[in-house]
């Protein structure tokens, strides 16, 4: 499955592609059934949709998809950043210092940057800050959430784009991290805030 998900990210499998067992079966050189299981599997991911009689395909991509996934993420993010701010431990603090060094260390509009090493970094560090907010339930919705995020997330951070034009986290990252170590809830929300907008704004564009 995650060799599928990753041509889907990187956008080597585009949104609207129909998906044929008997071609993804040459192209991953696997056998038939663990390709079903894989789409199956990403199907719960919404990552492909499958239509009853007609066959099975990546996903589409839409404003209205786009605008929708981040407005969820933003409200539930919202309150688990302020427990976790509030509950937060030493260990808490020194994850996200870890997470945010390491998120660091890669940029992605680097020609030579592993997406999918960037990407899991990010990942890492935005869990990090919400991990102490202790509250289960919520964090596995933001993590179905974010999941699906990823799709578009990959559009804004594309190499396909001219230099000038990559990603670029314009120092949002570090001054999150320093908001939440901090304990500032309100400067930390309106990062967090600011940085969802400038990604719907940009991803937009490039939809």
């Amino acid at each position: 499955m995650e060799v599928i998900r990753q041509d889907i990210l990187l956008g080597k499998l585009t949104p609207g592609q129909k998906l044929v067992v008997a071609d993804l079966k040459e192209r991953y050189n696997v056998g038939a059934s663990p390709i079903r299981e894989a789409l199956v599997q990403l199907s719960w991911k919404k990552y492909v949709k499958f239509a009853p009689q007609k066959g099975c395909w990546v996903a589409p991509v839409s404003i209205e998809e786009l605008q929708d996934l981040f407005s969820a993420n933003n409200v539930i993010s919202r309150e688990l950043l302020t427990r976790a701010i509030t509950q937060g431990d030493e260990a808490w603090e020194l994850n996200i210092l870890t997470t945010y060094h390491k998120l660091s260390r890669l940029d992605p509009a680097l020609d030579d940057t592993d997406l999918s090493e960037w990407e899991q970094r990010h990942s890492d560090f935005h869990t990090a800050i919400l991990t102490s907010a202790n509250s289960p339930v919520m964090l596995d919705i933001y993590n179905d959430i974010y999941d699906q995020i990823k799709r578009y997330r990959h559009i804004w951070v594309s190499k396909t784009r001219e230099a000038e034009d990559r990603y670029n986290d314009q120092g949002e990252h570090e001054a999150l991290m320093k908001a939440v170590l901090d304990r500032d809830i309100e400067l930390a929300q309106k990062i967090m805030q600011t940085h969802f907008e400038r990604a719907v704004d940009d991803i937009k564009n490039h939809l």
